[in-house]
């Protein structure tokens, strides 16, 4: 249990040194932290994008939420790294990510603390988060906060029922990203 007396489901920091839950938490009080996010994918021999990895997860108040690959960027550490880094703690180390010799986002997105015309929300923080599509061709393991991890594909993840279970608005992302790879569903 956290402080505030619900559960907490976060994966533990590997890193804990960067900023103390104290610190953070005046951080995000106010800056904008950066993030990136991966939307994992399997691709045939063309390179069409055939199945999403999708993480399922558990919010403190116990709802089931899908969601994808996501986390801070540390002071003085690379987008790819940071890629590399959350890819293996979110999906274990045999998942093999492609990332392109000079990877660059398919949208930046924006999250506030309420409602904005973004229609993105994180109610902890202002974030901005550079969004990726990450081809990984290796085994996939769930992190320790995720219950599963799903691949669905493009026409599975787009559906009503797939698509209402995503939380502040990232069903968003996973439209944009298939519209990014041309899929027309």
């Amino acid at each position: 249990m956290g402080e505030d007396g619900n559960m907490n489901v976060r994966t533990p920091d590997p890193y804990p040194g960067w900023l103390s839950e104290e610190d953070l938490y005046e951080a995000r009080a106010r800056l904008p932290m950066l993030y990136i996010e991966a939307i994992p994918v399997r691709l045939d021999p063309l390179g069409y994008v055939t199945e999403i990895g999708l993480l399922l997860t558990a919010d403190p108040e116990g709802r089931m939420l899908r969601t994808f690959v996501s986390g801070r960027v540390m002071y003085r550490e690379t987008i790819r790294a940071a890629l590399t880094r959350h890819i293996e703690k979110d999906l274990g180390p045999l998942a093999m990510p492609q990332l392109p010799p000079c990877p660059a986002p398919f949208t930046v997105a924006e999250y506030f603390p309420s409602p904005s015309e973004t229609g993105l929300t994180d109610e902890r923080q202002h974030a901005v988060a550079l969004a990726y599509i990450v081809p990984v061709r290796g085994e996939c393991s769930p992190r320790q906060d995720a219950l599963e991890l799903t691949w669905l594909t493009p026409e599975e993840a787009l559906s009503p029922n797939i698509q209402e279970e995503f939380a502040g608005g990232r069903e968003n992302l996973v439209r944009q990203a298939l519209a990014h790879v041309g899929y027309i569903g």
